[in-house]
């Protein structure tokens, strides 16, 4: 068999991610809610423009740390101005210290992290990770799951996951595209990048995604697109269409 290079996305494909963050919103409609009261604003409303506008960042300025607490102040301003309620700069800098917060969880290892991981390497395959984010934030992430294991200075970092950034490390590395696998849980910045790139391709859905994850995928596969339900799957998974294709 070929040793394969895999590229895996890091939040909600290896460690918890997104469930972080909804804590932290839950607690933002908490306060919107309390400061607030009497005025008829709902949870629903609140939790639906902090997503418009946390997604409109993201759009604009990529998976920058900022843009998250920022959506809480934005919201806010948005609300003050609809009902009337004076803005107060004390509670903008709660907001923005509240938002700060989901960055300051320890990062949680997926279950079967590990020996998915160890299992692909022991197997003789190249792996590599490919992440969205803040590069302190996310080499974070790494340190407390112990990922360097597995990794090694063969770690991605980027504002702008994209196909054009997918491209260019297909491009700079000489992956070979037929033997070189992208897995991930979001279809925005795993899955349609990977195969707009040309390489197989594995989604593991995440429970209760962040909608900028959740997409059609609008890209004709050029090698294998798999959809499995959780990490133990991908080692079999790889292992039979290597051998199918070699």
């Amino acid at each position: 068999m070929i040793p394969q290079t895999i590229l895996f996305d890091l939040d909600d494909t290896l460690v918890h991610c997104n469930k972080y963050f909804n804590l932290v919103i839950d607690q933002f409609a908490d306060v919107m809610l309390t400061w607030f009261a009497g005025r008829g604003l709902t949870d629903k409303a609140i939790k639906e423009k902090q997503l418009e506008l946390d997604l409109a960042g993201v759009h604009v300025h990529g998976f920058v740390p900022e843009r998250f607490p920022q959506s809480f102040i934005e919201t806010y301003r948005f609300f003050t101005g609809q009902f009337g309620r004076p803005a107060s700069r004390e509670e903008e800098q709660f907001l923005y210290k509240l938002g700060n917060s989901a960055y300051e969880f320890r990062a949680e290892p997926f279950p079967d992290m590990d020996d998915t991981l160890r299992t692909l390497q022991g197997a003789g395959h190249r792996l590599f990770l490919y992440t969205g984010g803040d590069e302190a934030i996310q080499r974070k992430k790494v340190r407390e799951t112990g990922l360097q294991r597995y990794f090694d200075d063969r770690i991605f970092i980027t504002h702008h996951k994209n196909a054009d950034f997918m491209r260019s490390l297909v491009e700079r590395h000489g992956f070979d595209t037929s033997s070189t696998w992208m897995i991930g849980n979001s279809v925005t910045t795993d899955v349609v990048p990977a195969l707009a790139a040309g390489l197989n391709c594995i989604h593991i859905p995440a429970h209760n995604d962040w909608h900028f994850n959740v997409g059609e995928v609008n890209v004709r596969p050029q090698g294998a697109f798999l959809t499995l339900g959780s990490l133990r799957e991908v080692p079999p998974a790889i292992r039979e269409h290597a051998r199918a294709h070699s």
